[in-house]
């Protein structure tokens, strides 16, 4: 039977999501914990990967069991077990074929940017002690969405076979003492968002105009866009995924 697990992380002590060879993961720490806790191998497919030192307010993986277990019972056992920063919500049935990464529709990141040193944020927030136009980044947001080819914002030497992405939503809002940038698309290309976030603090800053933001994705350049924010600004914050993956008829 397939399951999906919906979890959220701290993403300061690890290497991202996905196991790597010689650094500490999410993927890892996850699989070891319900492994010993089902004793037997449980393989994590998640929605996506989150580079180091990324949060996750919501990820979903699904994996695959030959007993049902005691849902609420696994979660609350999972939390017992788990490091402090991850923290399991819940463990749901779906269709056979239910796919983590592939049937998920749309994902949304935010960006959180502090404007006074906070020492409580360091590790959560980026810090930017200039003034910013915020006014001039979300018209510089309203030129993303007019693009669908996003390859000036991607990293280089992926191997992904397509750069488009088809954007919902792209916006900043001022949210009490921080300013958030909040961003919905089908899909996202490797180190994108941070990318489109360093590209739109440079208008805010004043360094590029709003119309420069249509010439730097049209390059498909990634040396003409902005430099990559730092990771621990950035949290995965939902995935949606058809009603239909969750109607299980016994």
């Amino acid at each position: 039977m397939r399951y999906f697990i919906e979890f959220s992380y701290d993403g300061s002590a690890y290497h991202g999501w996905q196991r790597q060879p010689k650094a500490i993961s999410i993927q890892q720490t996850m699989e070891e914990a319900m492994s010993t806790l089902l004793r037997s191998e449980v393989k994590l497919v998640g929605a996506g990967r989150t580079d180091a030192g990324v949060h996750a307010r919501q990820l979903f993986a699904h994996f695959d069991l030959d007993e049902a277990p005691d849902y609420a019972d696994l979660v609350h056992r999972l939390n017992s077990f788990l490091p402090e920063d991850i923290s399991v919500k819940r463990i749901l049935p779906v269709i056979p074929n239910a796919h983590a990464r592939f049937d998920a529709l749309e994902r949304t990141y935010e960006y959180v940017v502090v404007q006074r040193k906070d020492p409580f944020l360091f590790n959560w927030a980026h810090y930017v002690h200039l003034p910013l136009d915020v006014q001039a980044m979300n018209l510089a947001c309203a030129e993303l969405l007019k693009h669908t080819d996003f390859e000036c914002f991607s990293k280089s030497n992926t191997d992904v076979k397509t750069y488009v992405c088809h954007l919902k939503e792209a916006s900043w809002s001022e949210q009490e003492d921080r300013l958030v940038f909040r961003i919905t698309a089908d899909r996202f290309l490797r180190n994108m968002v941070r990318a489109i976030v360093g590209t739109l603090l440079d208008v805010g800053l004043g360094k590029s105009a709003v119309e420069d933001v249509n010439h730097i994705i049209k390059s498909r350049n990634r040396s003409e866009a902005g430099v990559s924010v730092p990771a621990k600004g950035l949290y995965l914050t939902r995935i949606s995924y058809p009603e239909s993956l969750f109607q299980i008829h016994g």
